[in-house]
C-alpha cells in the first residue's frame, strides 16, 4: 500500500480544527441546517472523556460545521468505559435501549461491542484498524449491515514503525511491542510487524499491558535488554496513556516510536495517521445517516493524512544520531 512510503503521501496537509476556536473552511453547501428533528447520538467511549477530549471535540466540531448544535437539534448520550473493555457490551446495550438515532464509537473493542449490541441502529466507528480483518464488515467498499466508519491501516503503519526505528538505529537487534490482549486487532497487527522485523533481522517481542498499572513494569522490563527499542500500537488504553508511556520510555533510556502525542511528549519518533482528522471526518458519515443514507451504502473511508515526526531533543538525550535522510523526510522535527 502507498501509505507506507514517505514523501508526498505522508506530507502534512492543511487541516484546521476548531479545537482552539479557529475557523474551519467548509463549503457553504455543507452548512445547510438539518430538519427540525432533535437527533439522539449515542457515543460509546472506550476510555474516559477527559482522555479522549481532543478526539471527541474534533467530532463535535465536524458536526457543528454541518449545522448540528448540542441542545438544539442533537443530543449526545455518553457512556465511557474508563478503559474497562469488559464493560463495553453493557454500555453499548444501554445506548441501544435508549433507541439512539446513531451509535458512534471508536477502536476495534468499541466497534465489536456496538456491533454485537445491535444489527439495526446505524453505527459509525471514528477510527478502527481493519474492519474487514476483524469481521466487522464484508468489505471497505460495500460494508453491508449497519456499520461504517474510517480505517487507518494499522497493521501496515506499525510494520512501517519497525522499519523506521531500525533505520534510525541500525544497530538495533530487538523491538518490543506494547500489546493489549483485550484488543482483537493486535494479533493481526503483530503478524505484519513480525514479517517486517524478520526481514530486517530484528527480534520482535510482544509485551502485554492490560491496564495503566502494568505500563511502568512492562517498559522497565524491556529496558533490561541491550540494543532494544519500543514500538506502540494504537489502542485506547495506549492512546490515553501516551504521555506516561513516552515518559517511562525516556526514563529507561529506551527509544520509542509511536503516534503523535507520544512524539510530542518525548518519544523518539512518530509515524501514523492524523487521528483528530478521522474523528472530524466521522461527522460527515453521521450527517449522511441522519439524512437517510443507510450505513450499508456508505463505504468505509480511509485515512488520508499521515505524518512522520522526529524528536531530536529525545535523540540527544538517548545518544541516538538520527540519519539526515530520515530527518529530511520528516513532516516535523522537534528540537
Amino acid at each position: 500500500m502507498t501509505v507506507l512510503s514517505r514523501g508526498a503521501a505522508m506530507r502534512r496537509r492543511d487541516f484546521i480544527t476548531l479545537l482552539d476556536g479557529a475557523a474551519v473552511a467548509w463549503p457553504l453547501a455543507a452548512r445547510t441546517q438539518p430538519s427540525g428533528k432533535v437527533y439522539r447520538i449515542g457515543f460509546l467511549g472506550v476510555t474516559s472523556r477527559a482522555e479522549y477530549r481532543r478526539q471527541f471535540d474534533a467530532l463535535r466540531t465536524g458536526l457543528r460545521q454541518l449545522g448540528y448544535e448540542e441542545g438544539n437539534n442533537i443530543l449526545f448520550e455518553y457512556r465511557w468505559a474508563e478503559g474497562r473493555y469488559d464493560r463495553l457490551p453493557e454500555f453499548a446495550a444501554e445506548l441501544v435501549n435508549l433507541n439512539v438515532d446513531v451509535l458512534v464509537t471508536h477502536s476495534t473493542p468499541g466497534a465489536r461491542a456496538a456491533k454485537q449490541a445491535t444489527s439495526t441502529i446505524p453505527i459509525v466507528v471514528c477510527a478502527v484498524a481493519d474492519p474487514v480483518d476483524v469481521g466487522l464488515v464484508a468489505s471497505l467498499a460495500r460494508p453491508g449491515g449497519n456499520l461504517t466508519g474510517l480505517t487507518f491501516f494499522l497493521a501496515e503503519i506499525c510494520a512501517k514503525r519497525v522499519e523506521l526505528i531500525k533505520e534510525a538505529i541500525p544497530a538495533l537487534t530487538r523491538v518490543a511491542v506494547i500489546v493489549n490482549p483485550g484488543n482483537f486487532s493486535h494479533p493481526i497487527v503483530l503478524e505484519a510487524m513480525q514479517r517486517t522485523a524478520g526481514a530486517l533481522g530484528v527480534e520482535l517481542v510482544p509485551v502485554e499491558v492490560k491496564g495503566r498499572d502494568d505500563i511502568a513494569a512492562a517498559i522497565a522490563g524491556v529496558a533490561t535488554r541491550p540494543a532494544s527499542a519500543l514500538v506502540a500500537i494504537e489502542d485506547p488504553l495506549v492512546i490515553s496513556n501516551a504521555g506516561q508511556i513516552a515518559g517511562f520510555a525516556l526514563e529507561n533510556k529506551l527509544p520509542l516510536i509511536g503516534f503523535k502525542p507520544q512524539a510530542e511528549a518525548s518519544a523518539l519518533m512518530d509515524y501514523g495517521p492524523d487521528v483528530l482528522d478521522l474523528f472530524y471526518r466521522s461527522a460527515t458519515l453521521v450527517d449522511k445517516i441522519l439524512k437517510g443514507t443507510p450505513p450499508a451504502n456508505l463505504p468505509i473511508e480511509r485515512a488520508v493524512k499521515f505524518e512522520l515526526i522526529v524528536n531530536l531533543k529525545t535523540a540527544k538525550t538517548l545518544g541516538v544520531t538520527v540519519p539526515l535522510t530520515l530527518i529530511a523526510s520528516a513532516d516535523e522535527v522537534i528540537e
